[in-house]
């Protein structure tokens, strides 16, 4: 079987220009995220806005099969252009893991078509994290709930599509819960919202918290990539014809 060939991409701001964060992740989020998840089934590279394209050139976007996107304090220096580019990938089959404050990402609010807010608060509460699927492939292996000791809490209403399937719910110490898994399709691909991952705290080498990406990076998979078309086809069976129907669907000039 071939490998999975996965991009992590991070906007890589706050691990440089915050000490703090810097000493958690001294390497980047995306570095951690990396190392986190590398198995045998996995081709993983990583990518950061500042780099040329974004560390998304057309040789990387196009050989991805699951692009993992965690952003925060620069969603609006993504270029309207390459997010056109990811939404139509995704369309065609390319897997998307949407990380944290990438709910306000333009490319998971293109794909949503919603305002995708919520509610927030950072004060470092605890945060239980309720499976609720736990037959999902993205839910294997991590037991009935997840705890993390110190986390930014999300909140509701969430402003997303309810087309989504949900996988985890999350309890905060503040009293607040929030859908902190939930899966979408969107054409050919499938997408994955998963709330838990601020950059104050180490929650990116926390095991269950890694093996949930892991699996949803298996999960997102797709099989075969497909060309968005809008075809003009012949019919497989013989129309009998009746003269008094007139198609005015193609003028033709004459």
């Amino acid at each position: 079987m071939s490998k999975i060939n996965v991009t992590v991409w991070n906007e890589f701001r706050h691990e440089q220009n915050n000490e703090a964060i810097r000493k958690i992740y001294p390497e980047g989020m995306h570095k951690a995220i990396a190392a986190g998840i590398a198995a045998d089934d996995l081709n993983i590279r990583t990518a950061t806005l500042d780099e040329p394209n974004c560390g998304l050139p057309d040789e990387v976007l196009y050989s991805t099969d699951v692009l993992v996107w965690w952003g925060h304090i620069a969603h609006n220096e993504v270029p309207d252009e390459l997010v056109a580019k990811i939404q139509r990938r995704v369309l065609e089959g390319m897997g998307l893991i949407v990380l944290h404050s990438s709910h306000f990402s333009k490319i998971f609010r293109a794909l949503m078509g919603t305002t995708c807010s919520l509610r927030w608060r950072e004060v470092g509460e605890r945060e239980r994290l309720w499976n609720i699927a736990p037959n999902h492939p993205i839910t294997q292996g991590v037991g009935q709930y997840i705890e993390l000791p110190h986390v930014e809490m999300y909140g509701e209403r969430f402003d997303i599509p309810d087309d989504g399937k949900l996988i985890f719910i999350s309890w905060y110490e503040g009293g607040d819960v929030f859908r902190s898994g939930v899966t979408f399709e969107r054409g050919h691909g499938k997408i994955f919202y998963f709330s838990p991952g601020h950059e104050s705290f180490p929650i990116f080498y926390d095991q269950k918290i890694l093996k949930v990406i892991g699996n949803a990076v298996r999960w997102a998979k797709s099989p075969n990539f497909i060309e968005i078309t809008c075809p003009c086809v012949e019919a497989l069976e013989e129309i009998k014809k009746d003269d008094s129907f007139v198609s005015v669907g193609v003028v033709q000039d004459v």
